[in-house]
């Protein structure tokens, strides 16, 4: 199935289907799986249907299900550039120490 293909309304349904699957598996009701979540069992209802609810209604289902990991795909994972990659070297790499003032191995000439 191509998912890009949905429409809106098809994908909350394969959502719906998707909490139900799960809910059913788990052995749980409606009832216990809305408490446990802190939310109505006619927004679990709703939810299950394909109907529109709040995101955060969505968190907290997975979550009771144990099923969050499905969220790691919206992680916004930061890659450096090569250019910045460089840079950060440059900073780490050990810089020439210089004394301010003469040591005594180096006596001031006196010509």
């Amino acid at each position: 199935m191509n998912i890009a293909n949905l429409s809106d309304l098809a994908i909350l349904q394969l959502i719906g289907d998707f909490i139900k699957k799960k809910r059913v598996a788990s052995n749980k009701t409606q009832d216990r799986l809305s408490e446990e979540a802190g939310i109505s069992r006619s927004t679990l209802s709703l939810l299950e249907r394909g109907e529109k609810v709040n995101l955060i209604t969505l968190i907290q289902v997975l979550r009771v299900l144990d099923e969050l990991q499905l969220l790691e795909a919206f992680e916004v994972k930061s890659e450096i550039s090569p250019i910045e990659y460089m840079k950060l070297q440059k900073k780490q790499e050990r810089q020439r120490v210089r004394n301010s003032g003469m040591s005594a191995e180096n006596p001031p000439s006196e010509w």
